[in-house]
């Protein structure tokens, strides 16, 4: 007898290349935009109605084929690759999407938009996965602090990065904006049965050696290893060029500390995380000034979602 789980939250992630094809002509650039809106319409189309469905576009992917646990993770920075994650309705968690987009005649974002997207007022929020796009235009960077700063709290996980787009988003009150506005869009869990800790690979990590004792750091959070996902945010410039020319480097460290867990994520334009863990109370690392630093550039994000215990 087959078994159907539908899923309710989807999370893809594609690199530019198998979304826009190989045009190189500039002639064609409306074609290509076109083109990557006709792919994700087919891809939203496999899915059932009601799912929530974030989709990106990044310069590169990280990804575990097929999921199988026991696959070795891979560091995809050339090519065309892509993946997708399908959340089922799982007891005691919620994920929300939501997306936060520039509004230009308002300096000041409204903080009443966290609480619709439950973000703020949450008691079992647990992990926010926050990506922005289109980080190059003009107040950008503004914009994500001030998204990023009211959720800088210690008894939740930010991490995600910079992509270059998103190309799909549905849930029940968002509309796809203007491919010229800039902003977040991400994915929130909520449930007291949620566990989850992320270090901040920084500059100075740069062989084996600083990679697997970053990632120890990660396993001495104890953070159960069934049921759990592993995320990696990565910057464009880190990978190969950053070891050396050594390949696959931090997925490697990743996997040697944890065997079983996949782990999916991209090369981007700037990463968002630092080092914290939300179980009970212990954080890794207890800072003296009271906000942590959340945004960064030439570092990875290495992060840990335990989505409960399975009955």
């Amino acid at each position: 007898q087959q078994l159907h789980v539908l899923p309710q939250t989807v999370l893809y992630i594609a690199d530019a290349e198998t979304f826009s094809g190989h045009e190189e002509w500039h002639e064609q650039k409306k074609a290509r935009k076109r083109n990557s809106r006709e792919t994700a319409i087919a891809l939203e189309k496999l899915l059932p109605k009601r799912c929530q469905v974030l989709g990106l576009v990044t310069p590169g992917v990280v990804v575990t084929p097929m999921g199988s646990s026991s696959n070795q993770p891979l560091e995809i920075e050339d090519g065309e690759a892509g993946f997708a994650l399908l959340f089922p309705k799982i007891d005691g968690l919620k994920i929300h999407t939501f997306h936060f987009s520039k509004d230009v005649k308002n300096r000041v974002f409204d903080e009443s938009k966290f609480a619709e997207a439950g973000l703020k007022n949450n008691p079992d929020l647990r992990v926010v996965l926050l990506f922005g796009y289109n980080s190059w235009k003009s107040g950008a960077t503004r914009f994500l602090h001030q998204i990023v700063n009211p959720l800088n709290e210690k008894s939740i996980i930010l991490a995600g990065g910079q992509v270059e787009s998103f190309t799909s988003l549905i849930s029940e009150n968002n509309s796809v904006q203007p491919g010229d506005a800039c902003g977040v869009v991400g994915l929130a869990f909520s449930g007291p049965q949620i566990q989850s800790a992320t270090v901040l690979l920084d500059q100075d990590v740069a062989d084996e050696r600083t990679a697997e004792a970053a990632m120890q750091r990660l396993k001495a959070a104890n953070i159960p290893e069934h049921n759990t996902i592993g995320f990696m945010f990565a910057c464009v410039g880190r990978g190969y060029r950053h070891y050396k020319t050594k390949r696959n480097m931090e997925a490697d460290a990743f996997r040697k500390f944890f065997p079983n867990v996949p782990l999916f994520g991209f090369f981007g334009h700037g990463e968002i995380g630092c080092d914290r863990i939300v179980t009970g109370n212990f954080v890794l690392r207890e800072c003296n000034d009271i906000k942590d630093d959340l945004l960064h550039g030439y570092t990875t994000v290495m992060t840990l979602i335990h989505l409960g215990s399975t009955k």
